[in-house]
């Protein structure tokens, strides 16, 4: 059985015995917290999916450690300017151990199809009870043809010539 919890604007998957590493929280080590924000709750095949949280779970854990986490190398630059700044940092996480997972279990799959045939059929039954009391809307009229277009009684006048831009034969010229 696993859980999908919500801390620190991340999510984790946790299950029972495990640790997990998490944003920095405001608990002294060796102290039990529980998270209620639970996104989803996983047992076998069955398994329940919050809207956006999963009503009555909660996850348990007890706080080990406060530490930081390995160093990272922020590096800026910028081209032909002479420009360079080179920073550290260390991100602060609290370790935490899973120790329980409580709440309602999801139902099982064979529990999850009967629940589905029934809402399948109430479904039709009011599908079919709809259809039976609304009256059909009209049909929509038909578009009307384009009427034809006017056609012009003056005669067309001929297209102008231009006139040719003949080249002119260069000038030679003669020693003398």
């Amino acid at each position: 059985m696993f859980a999908i919890i919500e801390t620190g604007g991340k999510q984790y998957q946790v299950e029972t015995e495990r640790y997990i590493d998490v944003e920095l929280l405001d608990a002294k080590v060796d102290e039990t917290i529980t998270f209620d924000k639970v996104v989803m709750v996983v047992d076998g095949d069955a398994s329940k999916i919050g809207q956006p949280y999963v009503d009555g779970v909660v996850v348990t854990a007890k706080v080990l450690k406060h530490d930081k986490d390995k160093k990272i190398i922020v590096y800026k630059q910028r081209r032909k300017k002479g420009y360079r700044k080179k920073q550290g940092h260390r991100q602060n996480f609290t370790r935490i151990l899973i120790e329980d997972i409580t709440g309602s279990k999801p139902k099982t799959k064979k529990a999850a199809v009967e629940v589905a045939k029934s809402t399948a059929v109430v479904e039709e039954s009011t599908k079919a009870v709809v259809a039976t009391s609304e009256p059909k809307a009209p049909k929509a009229a038909a578009k009307k043809a384009a009427a034809p277009k006017a056609t012009e009684t003056a005669a067309k006048k001929p297209a102008v010539k231009k006139a040719s831009t003949a080249k002119k034969p260069a000038t030679k010229k003669t020693e003398e």
